[in-house]
């Protein structure tokens, strides 16, 4: 990477659901092209589908949720951030919804509900802040640079305040469950 560039990409897309491949795809582009260890590539396009999938997925209850390309004076926009800081990747998406993000307890067999789950476990730190210039909130996650993106360091977690990580609720009760989610993600 060399000094002269700015290691800072947005990208703004539509909420409708063929913008989470679109960013999956801007990411790996982005994070290539500043030659960031294919292992962080792949946990940073994890955290941007589950980030860019909540944005598509949750509306705020004001504003009519897209159900296709019919409705599409109806569909809003939101903006996927990648920016290097000193050692970590930071990933953002700014959305409408002003409601935080909520991470859910999902029984084992439950095919959905587990995208902030996932986030806390794949970043480093992970929270939301509400931006003063804009409606909505941004989610946020971390990945340290070298490695998988885990710092091993157990400060995972969500913030409760314009971005500050909190302490992690404990380790995952059962191993097993985060491959088989890696591998239905891989699958999509």
């Amino acid at each position: 990477m060399s000094q002269g560039h700015s290691y800072i990409s947005h990208l703004t897309l539509a909420d409708t659901p063929n913008a989470v491949p679109w960013a999956r795809r801007h990411s790996a582009d982005i994070l290539r092209r500043w030659q960031i260890p294919g292992a962080v590539i792949e946990t940073a396009n994890l955290i941007v589908s589950e980030l860019t999938t909540n944005a598509v997925r949750h509306p705020a209850d004001n504003e009519p949720q897209s159900t296709g390309y019919s409705s599409l004076s109806a569909v809003s926009t939101f903006t996927l951030t990648l920016q290097l800081t000193g050692t970590g990747l930071l990933v953002q998406v700014a959305d409408h919804d002003p409601r935080p993000p909520v991470r859910r307890e999902v029984g084992v067999e439950a095919t959905g509900g587990r995208g902030l789950f996932l986030v806390s476990e794949m970043a480093n730190r992970w929270g939301y802040y509400y931006p003063a210039t804009a409606v909505g909130k941004v989610v946020w996650a971390e990945l340290l640079l070298h490695g998988s993106g885990r710092s091993g360091s157990g400060r995972t977690g969500q913030a409760k305040e314009r971005g500050q990580p909190t302490e992690a609720t404990g380790p995952i009760s059962d191993p097993l469950l985060i491959g088989r989610v890696l591998v239905g993600l891989r699958e999509l």
